[in-house]
């Protein structure tokens, strides 16, 4: 009886797509404490637990060979960011879907399943997210990516429950499962072979932005990208740094702008980089009104690394033999309808203007 429970486990397995879970940490002692049991005791049968560890200071690293022996560690020489970080540790894992975990983010214990379901009946969607709520005010969405990303026509990205800053209460008008731009970093499900044939992230990113980078280019290759609504984890947000933080605005505008240049067509890119410019111009002043310096100055560094760097980047630049792949982008202005149309829930955007 025992051997034959053995052998309906061990094919089930076989039947089942290798997941490897990758959390990447770095110094991250106290979130792992709190949310490492939730993820280690997901449902999922055929499974891999890994930690990637950023070349932390602290015992994380040591509380995991502790508490949790079963855990495979994988140690970068130095702290390479969330891209290089995850670009390094990835190198070294083997399964059919990688799922990149923030280290705050707590799951329920059937989350995996459905999101894996979902991609397997669709073998064009090459990366996909659960639904991204709060950790500490459950019932909202949270910013980190909500109920799927979308981006509008000047390269700004959105999401389904979150705009800007306002975020909607979950009273379920986002349960389905659909095709969106892009899908948060926060807990991200990816082929391991779109991940290797896209490059995985762009490592000068360093964090933020990094994973809509990396949807754009999937899109361009001609797959599509997913969101499950069937699917819940609670994240709580700026872990390592938190919204107000002027390194956190350098990366953000810095990024942006970056990924403007390498996705779209040249000239395209050029007229929206010139609009974007002025649009940035405008929150800088707006930093400065709101006694905000140190932000102020993180935009005017961000659009000093962007034109020292603008032959760099140029050279990421790739096209690719296929159609692209434009379905979630937003053909009119986010800004313009969240500031002059006050509108503040994506139910609110008119459907026809979404590619």
């Amino acid at each position: 009886m025992v051997t034959q429970t053995l052998e309906k486990k061990a094919k089930k397995m076989r039947e089942t797509p290798k997941v490897a879970v990758v959390i990447l940490n770095w110094n991250g002692r106290f979130f792992l404490e709190k949310f490492l049991p939730s993820v280690y005791n997901s449902t999922y049968t055929n499974i891999d637990f890994i930690l990637g560890d950023n070349a932390s200071t602290d015992d994380s690293v040591a509380f995991v060979k502790e508490n949790f022996p079963s855990i495979r560690i994988i140690s970068n020489s130095q702290n390479l960011g969330f891209a290089g970080g995850y670009n390094e540790v990835l190198k070294q894992v083997d399964a059919s879907y990688y799922v990149l975990l923030n280290s705050d983010v707590e799951v329920t214990p059937t989350w995996i399943e459905p999101v894996i379901a979902y991609m397997e009946e669709n073998p064009d969607i090459a990366a996909a997210q659960p639904k991204i709520r709060a950790y500490h005010a459950k019932s909202n969405f949270e910013h980190a990516g909500a109920a799927g990303g979308y981006i509008d026509k000047f390269g700004y990205p959105f999401c389904r429950g979150r705009l800007f800053n306002e975020v909607e209460t979950d009273e379920g008008q986002y349960d389905d499962n659909r095709e969106v731009f892009w899908a948060t970093g926060a807990a991200l499900f990816i082929r391991s072979e779109a991940w290797h044939a896209a490059g995985g992230f762009d490592a000068d990113f360093f964090a933020h932005m990094e994973e809509i980078d990396l949807c754009w280019r999937l899109k361009r290759m001609g797959h599509r990208i997913g969101y499950v609504g069937q699917s819940t984890v609670f994240h709580v947000g700026g872990g390592t740094l938190n919204t107000s933080n002027p390194k956190k605005t350098y990366l953000n505008f810095r990024n942006n702008l970056v990924m403007v240049q390498k996705n779209y067509p040249f000239f395209k890119a050029t007229w929206i980089i010139f609009i974007r410019l002025w649009l940035d111009l405008v929150a800088l002043l707006k930093f400065l009104a709101d006694r905000k310096p140190k932000d102020a100055w993180a935009i005017s560094r961000a659009h000093q690394y962007f034109f020292l760097n603008i032959f760099k980047n140029a050279k990421k630049r790739k096209r690719y033999p296929v159609k692209e792949n434009k379905t979630g982008i937003f053909k009119k202005s986010i800004v313009w309808n969240f500031y002059v149309n006050k509108i503040r829930k994506f139910s609110q955007l008119d459907a026809e203007n979404f590619q």
